[in-house]
Order: C-alpha cells, then sequence, then structure tokens
C-alpha cells in the first residue's frame, strides 16, 4: 500500500513553498491539489484538483470527505506514493488531514508548511502566545468563539455570507446599549505575502459592506465586549448560585420540580396560542415563557451535574449530535454520504428508522409516554403509524373510533387535534359567559 503526503503550499506564492515541500514534489508523479485557487498552486503541476467537487457539493463537509475518499483508494491500490497539497499549513484549519489522520488504513506522512497564521502575526506585530491569540473558523464564529472575549484570528473568511454572519454574532455579544460604531474596530488581512495584500481596519457595521472577501481574506478582533453565548452562560451560572444560597432552591429535587416543568410546558403553549406572525403581537409573552421553561431545563441540568451525571453543556452536545445523526439527507453519513428524500413523509420515516436502531427498539411505538393526554396520545400514534406505512384497522362507529378518526383527519390536514379542540372549547366557553352577562 502506498501512503499520502500531505504537503503544504505556503500562504502565497511558490516562493514560500519549504525545500522540503518542493523535494516531495519532484520525487512524486501521483499528485493533487486540493485547490488549484490558490497561488502557489502551480508549483505542483501536473496534478489533479478537487476544485470540481466544491461546484457541484452541497456542503464543504461533503467536499472534504470525497477528498479523502478518493486519497485513500488511491493510496490502497496504487504503487507510488500520493501526493495531496493544500493551501497553508497542512496543520492549520485543514479538515481534510483531520479526516485523513482518522483513516485507519490510511498510511500519513505531514509535511509541514508556512501558515497564513503566520505571516498575520508578523503583520499585526502580534505575538500570539503572550497574547492569547485564538484561531477561529468564519464559517463556523458563533459557535467556535462562544465564550470568548478576543483576541481572535478569524480564519476562511472567503464570502460575503461568512463575513454578515461574523458580524452579527460579533455585534450580539458587544453591548447592546453602544452603537456599533463605537466598538473597536476589527482588522481585515487579504493576500497576505502577495504584491496586493491588504490589512485594513474597518468598522463592525461596514464589515460585510465594505470588504470584498476572497479564499485568502481573514479577520483579527482585538476584543469583544462580551463573550458570545454569554448570556446563557451568565444565565447558567445565576441558576448554580441559587441552587447554592436560596432555601427554596436548595431543597428542590428532579421530582419535586416536575410540576413546575409542566406547568411552565402549558404556559408556553398558551403563550404559542397568542403569537400572531402578521401583527408580530404576542412574542413578547412567548419569550418570557420560553424562560421559564428554559430555567426548568437548567435547573435539572444543574442537579444532574450535582449527582456527577451531566451538565447543561452536555445536553446542549447530545441534543446537537441526535439533529445532526438523524438528518442523513442534510448532513450525510460516514458511510454513504447525503441520504436522498423527497418529502417531508421519507424524512419521518428514516427519522424512526434511525432512532430505532440507536434506541435498540423492535416497534415505533416503544417509547410513547402512555402518561401523555388521550388526545396528543392519538396523535403521536397516528404520527408514528404513517412513518412505517402501516394504516390501523378502526372502527368509527364506536365513539372512541370515531374521537381516532377525529385526531387523523385533524392531522391530515395539518392540524394540530389538541389546540384545535382547546381553541374551539375556549370560543364556547366565551359563548356562554357572554350569554350568562347578557341574562343578568
Amino acid at each position: 500500500m502506498a501512503k499520502v503526503i500531505v504537503a503544504g503550499l505556503g500562504p502565497a506564492g511558490p516562493e514560500l513553498i519549504t525545500g522540503a515541500v518542493l523535494g516531495a514534489i519532484s520525487q512524486t508523479s501521483r499528485r493533487f491539489v486540493r485547490t488549484r485557487r490558490h497561488p502557489a498552486a502551480a508549483a505542483v503541476e501536473p496534478a489533479e484538483s478537487f476544485d470540481d467537487l466544491y461546484d457541484r457539493a452541497s456542503s464543504f463537509e461533503e467536499v472534504y470527505r470525497a477528498i479523502v475518499d478518493r486519497l485513500a483508494a488511491e493510496a490502497e491500490h496504487g504503487h507510488q506514493d500520493v501526493l495531496y497539497a493544500v493551501p497553508g499549513s497542512p496543520l492549520v484549519a485543514e479538515r481534510t488531514v483531520e479526516l485523513l489522520r482518522a483513516e485507519s488504513g490510511v498510511e500519513l506522512e505531514v509535511l509541514a508548511g508556512l501558515s497564513f497564521a503566520d505571516l498575520a502575526w508578523d503583520r499585526l506585530g502580534v505575538d500570539p502566545l503572550s497574547a492569547g491569540v485564538r484561531l477561529v473558523d468564519g464559517r463556523r464564529f458563533a459557535v467556535d468563539a462562544a465564550g470568548e472575549r478576543g483576541p481572535l484570528l478569524v480564519a476562511q473568511c472567503d464570502a460575503a455570507h461568512v463575513l454578515s454572519e461574523v458580524k452579527l454574532a460579533a455585534l450580539d455579544s458587544l453591548d447592546r446599549s453602544a452603537a456599533a460604531g463605537t466598538h473597536p474596530p476589527v482588522v481585515v488581512l487579504q493576500r497576505l505575502g502577495l504584491p496586493d495584500e491588504q490589512v485594513f481596519e474597518v468598522a463592525w457595521a461596514d464589515l460585510d459592506h465594505e470588504v470584498d472577501p476572497d479564499h485568502l481574506t481573514s479577520l483579527y478582533v482585538p476584543e469583544l465586549g462580551a463573550p458570545i453565548a454569554g448570556e446563557v452562560a451568565r444565565f447558567a451560572d445565576l441558576a448554580i448560585e441559587l441552587r447554592r444560597r436560596c432555601p427554596w432552591d436548595q431543597e428542590q429535587t428532579h421530582q419535586s420540580l416536575r410540576g413546575h416543568l409542566l406547568e411552565e410546558t402549558y404556559e408556553v403553549l398558551e403563550a404559542l396560542d397568542g403569537v400572531d406572525p402578521d401583527t408580530l403581537s404576542g412574542y413578547e409573552e412567548l419569550e418570557e415563557e420560553l424562560g421559564d421553561l428554559l430555567y426548568q431545563i437548567v435547573f435539572h441540568s444543574v442537579l444532574a451535574a450535582e449527582a456527577g451525571q451531566f451538565t447543561l453543556a452536555d445536553v446542549a452536545r447530545g441534543i446537537h449530535d441526535k439533529l445532526k445523526s438523524r438528518h442523513p439527507h442534510v448532513f450525510g453519513t460516514p458511510d454513504s454520504g447525503l441520504v436522498e428524500v423527497e418529502d417531508s413523509d421519507e424524512v419521518l420515516a428514516n427519522w424512526e428508522a434511525i432512532k430505532r436502531d440507536q434506541k435498540g427498539r423492535s416497534s415505533v411505538m416503544d417509547g410513547i409516554p402512555p402518561g401523555l393526554p388521550a388526545l396528543l396520545f392519538a396523535d403521536k400514534v397516528i404520527h408514528k403509524a404513517r412513518s412505517v406505512g402501516v394504516v390501523p384497522d378502526v372502527d368509527t362507529a364506536t365513539v372512541a373510533g370515531r374521537l381516532y378518526d377525529a385526531v387523523l383527519a385533524a392531522q391530515t390536514a395539518g392540524l394540530d387535534a389538541e389546540s384545535e379542540l382547546r381553541t374551539f372549547a375556549n370560543a364556547v366557553g366565551e359563548q356562554i359567559r357572554a350569554r350568562e352577562i347578557s341574562s343578568l
């Protein structure tokens, strides 16, 4: 089996390629470049590129996995080493190298190259170690920079929408009472090491208007006014403090909070009934009730952390990973990539199949909480039946059968039977109240 030699081309032109990488290029004939859209890619010619994957794939992760699959196949079936050249350094912000390291059957040799970050430190006059700079991905800024105050070096800001997302996430973390223009500007670094390199400051509010991004654009954020996602972290800290110091909070257990969780859930449902998307009314009440419900979730997480079982971060990570695994039509799978679906019914069927496999259940009926209200329980049963293409035999001559059929009709029409009946009953109640008042 041949090995894959990953070579870094440096951040700019061929003059910044290391001697070791130049030697590897001259000694190999089976060559690949991740992209020819890099100033130093010409030094690897002749070579195959993966630019066509970027043009037709639906996500970068799909591109990277396809690259790794191709390189692994080349190494497995070839008789000579395979050179794979990447922009910058293979050790900095190079997802394909991460994936190659995870391939058990691939022998890998990595030749380091000069990183764009090395030039950035020089142009900025910053020692990243003493300044405590963190490197983050522009396409994941809101997640990767969560809880950070800066300084940050933001890589891969190669599109206008990336700059917009970075701006919005950053401004959301800054002092909302101040105008965006009062915050320290962000430093834009473009095409470092090339004749047309640029390093300049821009106000946060103008970031996605005044900057024309390309694949050699990065940002330096000296400081942020407050941590991104700081409100959630601040809220979690408050819940812990209340648990320590408030007599009522100190007495609570998972069981004692059951009634509060149920009550807050119903209050959220009531607030949802009051939301009017056309007039934008009701959102203030919904925001408040969602906060009360969130407190219950955080409180249970605090209790679980005290027991050494899980934290709020574990809860967030768990639901993130579960949702990602149950949406193979969006994120793909490690083995087969994206799963094709035609409609929401196929999405539902895939969800149930994956859930059964993950939970080890023999039937989609397993896992429906038996304590649900009857209308909601019936809705769940119908929902599960649809997901596996089963049409149950229902005797609509009986009262129970007619009730079941009514829930089925509501679901078929895209309605929630519980909400519809509650709204209808409330309207009847208002009629009764009006007639009582008129008879006085």
